[in-house]
């Protein structure tokens, strides 16, 4: 190749280059304005999400309601009655939230060509909402208290546990919700589990980090909580345990959708593209989750889907007795 011919080679690929830089800051400056995201993320990761969003797309102004599922749900619920959805963007829990919102219509049909490295099976296949993490609810125990690690959820039924149990509320949990409807339609567990945590006089928080708090600071010597918070406790150092039971744990996925009547698709579509995104599943592997993305590794101390039991039930079915098994579980506990 002569000399003239490399160089013009040289110049083209170079145009090429600045053209595509270009065109990805062209792409960002176009995506402004208000974007309301509703969440039940613990605040300081929300925050770390909205920080690394922002350093791409610094025209967004992102504002946050935080709280449990059932109670971001409820405020949904109740825009929707006063006129007007306020939220965007929605991440909180579980599908069965999402599908309860998918059959009201209330969701914006967007698939995000990130999806395309999430397993099929965290996908909604309308393009409703797709899982943003694996996130399974297994046993905390506290390691000053308990010598020898159980590795069944008798833990929290056995005779030897009573006043030693903690367990978040399925009416602000939506976690805890999913728990509850997977657990009691499974032939292991049913009510029968439930009724027997229950004769132990468990402690019943609001949420997750009140369930680790209680075992941390040894009130408790047995929780059942999400796993990242425990895995994520005890690498700072905290006398906790995190014990995966043998008979399985249920998983759930915290999916992200996009509001019906959201004001601003452009900026809620990219919020959605970039936690899915393999910078924004490193991120959440950063943060102690364990990510959905393909060809991201979990963190330190939490297992992967591959290397989990997962305890399951029909979806359609957990959406239709949501609320049935929260007054059923209020009834049972007096809550």
């Amino acid at each position: 190749m002569s000399k003239i011919k490399f160089l013009f080679l040289l110049i083209t690929i170079f145009t090429l280059l600045a053209g595509c830089g270009q065109a990805q800051e062209g792409n960002a400056s176009s995506v402004s304005g208000e974007l309301n995201f509703y969440t039940s993320q613990p605040d300081a990761d929300a925050e770390k999400l909205i920080s690394a969003f922002n350093e791409h797309y610094p025209d967004v102004n992102v504002t946050v309601y935080r709280s449990g599922t059932e109670e971001v749900i409820s405020k949904v619920q109740a825009e929707k009655q006063a006129g007007e959805v306020q939220a965007d963007v929605l991440l909180v829990a579980d599908s069965v939230t999402f599908e309860s919102l998918k059959k009201q219509e209330m969701l914006l049909e967007y698939k995000s060509d990130e999806a395309e490295q999430i397993p099929e099976s965290f996908v909604d296949p309308d393009g409703m909402y797709t899982g943003t993490k694996v996130m399974s609810t297994a046993l905390v125990v506290n390691s000053e208290k308990v010598s020898e690690m159980p590795t069944s959820w008798t833990a929290l039924t056995d005779a030897d546990s009573s006043g030693q149990v903690v367990m978040p509320s399925p009416l602000y949990s939506g976690a805890a919700a999913y728990n509850l409807g997977v657990l009691t339609r499974n032939d292991e567990f049913g009510w029968k589990f439930y009724e027997n945590v229950k004769a132990n006089e468990p402690m019943i928080t609001q949420g997750n980090g009140d369930v680790l708090k209680a075992v941390a600071n040894g009130e408790k010597s047995y929780g059942m909580v999400v796993d990242f918070i425990v895995a994520r406790a005890e690498a700072d150092g905290s006398p906790v345990k995190l014990v995966y039971p043998d008979e399985g744990v249920p998983v759930i996925t915290e999916p992200i959708g996009i509001m019906q009547k959201t004001d601003n698709q452009p900026a809620a579509k990219a919020f959605v593209d970039f936690v899915l995104s393999q910078e924004g599943q490193e991120l959440a592997a950063e943060i102690g989750y364990t990510p959905i993305r393909e060809g991201v590794s979990a963190p330190k101390g939490l297992k992967t889907i591959e290397e989990m039991s997962v305890l399951e039930a029909d979806i359609n079915e957990l959406y239709q007795n949501r609320e049935l098994d929260k007054e059923q579980f209020n009834q049972l506990f007096g809550e």
